[in-house]
């Protein structure tokens, strides 16, 4: 009788342990200033909306999200960290200058359109064989292609198969310099098909193709459109894609039909050697033999209004004012489809409300609650709503160049992209190896709360797990001479007369509600991913990514408000907003780290020299916008800033250039490159080690 008093008494005690707990948790994890769910909801819903047309950089629908952004930092009283130039003008006299605002503009081309000087002729002469001379009709049977270079060129037309060189897998198409000086035409796509996870993958994109060529020596690349419908090809219709700039050379796209004339068969006889290799090569050399082609490339560029948004908030600290933290999202999306969508057909709204309304909205929420509690802000908090992310880092890449804060002084660098859909408490949070501190913190701020609390006077006695094994129905009881005081973590041990014991709930398991767990983190130590956090990275600033994970509606147009989980989403900046609140209590600023590289397992590479190139626009050379200490580049003496205008005896313009280069080196062999450092020219040897 006794001893079940003993068992009642010690379970209803647990019990109310248990419940006030739990109950003390919920309130930690939900200050009454914490993150407004209803205000995420009403951001959210209006970024998304049919009304923003899908936000796409350089529309009127990005500008009004731009403009949103703009009034609730207004509004919540940040200053302007942005400027505009301007010029006016009285009489003969004009007045340049700049004025304050949350605007920072940033080149952007936002399309491309046709100019008057593009035509495309094949000719054969009697000699050569069949007579030909055919003008080709722009956008009927051809249409120049958006990042090709304008230019007009003549030379024989040397048929590559898919044209592609993937040294890795040992696949040439221009082996044997079949097409130097002469124009390449070649078919769209690879060997892989429709594969998204075959070996041709990076090399069948029409970038990589256009590097491939120009490497091997063409005057310009021509491809042969997928579609039998010329118009419904999608090269067919003319777009630039602002990633890697002019490409070096003209690119074109042509017609099937057209093709077929060329080439002096039914083209569908030719389409059954698409497995590409040499004896498509050969049999379209063969075909080809005498025409040549006159091309003459002209595509206008339309520039754009494109812009971040920069707000500012001012630390308190007389000295560490001079510091300042970002938090940044990007508030663009992919309009109506197009390039980065993977909805089956153009046209259609992509709300992006998941990427990146969720993380646009989690910037202006804590720009709320941030500014509400400025005494704890001793450092400067910038905030930033970036400008073309999805057309490649453009926005970011620009901060980086003209920060509002000099980089130098910025702590650290906080970037929301696509929080706004958890499941199962799932959170990712990348780049915890760039700063020494920062798996820790993150880790330590992922308890929900620390429990102060007096353990009860009972405790099971030493005997209790042999009592239990015996078949008793319970242990005996003993009191506990003194209360102890926590806080305790899960299965901590606390010391009763009999030695230690170990906190437990009524089932005889630890008391895990004493310190549950905000979330189930997935942390990644790289600093490098897709979005803008890379930017910074690449200049030596420690930096956190948060991400709820990807879905079924991802870059489609059903990704929208409706489906954003807010609670969850307001959660997430539960734990941003208190890594904040951890730096901005920290004297020393968190110290940087050379994380370890989380590389795509899919990579074709098989050679690395530890570079972060430059994904902006270029077409005189590739700039580095880092140096991995400890890898072949740095050994090499080469620096971040650096341009490499060639190497491994190729000419660099941009991005594909370098990667194509790339993609022929070898581990441990000896090559030389060619840079561009403060207006000089430098040759330097380096040797790439294997990629691991």
């Amino acid at each position: 009788m006794k001893a079940m008093q003993y068992q009642k008494t010690l379970r209803l005690l647990l019990a109310l342990l248990l419940l006030s707990s739990n109950a003390l948790a919920q309130t930690a994890a939900k200050p009454s200033n914490g993150p407004d769910v209803e205000r995420l909801r009403a951001h959210v819903t209006y970024l998304a909306s049919d009304k923003l047309e899908g936000r796409r950089t350089g529309t009127p629908g990005a500008d009004e999200a731009a403009r949103y952004v703009a009034e609730e930092f207004k509004r919540l009283g940040l200053a302007p960290g942005g400027s505009i130039s301007y010029i006016t003008r009285t009489g003969p006299l004009s007045f340049a200058g700049t004025l304050q605002a949350y605007d920072q503009p940033f080149p952007y081309v936002a399309g491309v359109e046709l100019g008057k000087g593009n035509a495309l002729t094949a000719t054969r002469r009697a000699d050569a064989g069949v007579p030909m001379a055919i003008d080709f009709r722009v956008g009927e049977d051809w249409m120049p292609v958006g990042f090709g270079s304008n230019a007009k060129v003549e030379g024989p037309v040397a048929f590559v198969g898919y044209g592609i060189t993937a040294a890795e897998q040992n696949y040439d198409d221009y082996k044997g310099g079949v097409a130097k000086d002469k124009v390449a035409l070649a078919f769209s796509g690879s060997p892989d098909g429709d594969n998204p996870h075959g070996r041709f993958t990076r090399a069948g994109e029409l970038r990589f193709k256009a590097a491939a060529a120009r490497a091997a020596g063409a005057k310009a690349l021509v491809v042969i459109a997928a579609e039998e419908n010329f118009k419904d090809d999608k090269l067919a219709r003319l777009r630039y894609d602002n990633a890697g700039g002019d490409a070096g050379l003209p690119v074109a796209v042509l017609s099937r039909q057209a093709a077929a004339k060329v080439l002096g068969l039914a083209l569908a006889s030719l389409l059954s050697g698409r497995g590409g290799g040499p004896a498509a090569v050969a049999q379209g050399a063969e075909l080809g033999k005498g025409v040549v082609f006159s091309l003459s490339t002209d595509v206008v560029r339309k520039n754009a209004s494109a812009v971040n948004v920069v707000g500012l908030l001012e630390g308190s600290d007389p000295k560490l004012k001079n510091e300042a933290i970002v938090l940044g999202a990007h508030y663009d999306h992919l309009g109506l489809g197009g390039e980065g969508s993977l909805a089956g057909r153009e046209g259609e709204i992509h709300h992006g409300a998941d990427d990146n309304a969720s993380g646009t909205a989690g910037l202006l929420e804590l720009a709320r609650l941030l500014s509400a509690d400025r005494a704890r802000m001793r450092r400067t908090v910038v905030f930033v709503a970036f400008g073309g992310e999805e057309e490649g880092l453009i926005g970011s890449s620009y901060y980086v160049e003209k920060p509002a804060y000099p980089l130098q002084q910025t702590v650290a660098m906080l970037n929301m992209d696509m929080i706004g859909r958890l499941r199962e408490g799932a959170l990712n949070v990348g780049g915890v190896g760039t700063a020494t501190e920062f798996r820790g913190l993150v880790e330590e701020l992922n308890k929900a709360v620390s429990v102060d609390f007096t353990v009860v006077p009972l405790t099971f006695n030493q005997q209790a797990g042999v009592e239990k094994k015996e078949g008793k129905q319970g242990a005996e009881k003993v009191e506990n001479p003194k209360n102890l005081s926590g806080p305790y973590l899960p299965g901590s041990s606390v010391t009763g007369p009999g030695g230690p014991a170990i906190v437990v709930g009524p089932d005889g398991r630890p008391a895990q509600s004493f310190w549950p767990e905000r979330f189930a983190l997935r942390l990644s130590e790289d600093g490098f991913g897709p979005s803008d956090h890379s930017s910074f990275y690449a200049k030596r600033v420690p930096v956190l990514f948060f991400f709820t994970g990807s879905h079924e509606d991802y870059h489609k147009p059903s990704d929208t408000a409706d489906r954003i989980n807010y609670e969850g989403e307001a959660q997430v900046l539960g734990l941003v907003r208190d890594i904040v609140y951890r730096l901005q209590e920290w004297e020393a600023r968190p110290t940087y780290a050379v994380a370890k590289s989380e590389v795509n397992t899919r990579t074709t590479f098989r050679v690395s020299l530890g570079v972060m190139p430059s994904y902006g626009e270029a077409t005189d050379g590739l700039k580095l916008d880092s140096v991995r200490e400890g890898s072949p580049a740095a050994a090499a003496g080469i620096r971040a800033g650096d341009k490499v205008v060639r190497l491994a005896g190729r000419d660099i313009r941009n991005v594909y250039d370098y990667t194509q280069a790339l993609s022929e080196m070898k581990a441990g062999q000896e090559y030389e490159i060619e840079l561009l450092r403060d207006g000089q020219r430098l040759k330097l040897k380096v040797t790439p080690a294997e990629r691991k």
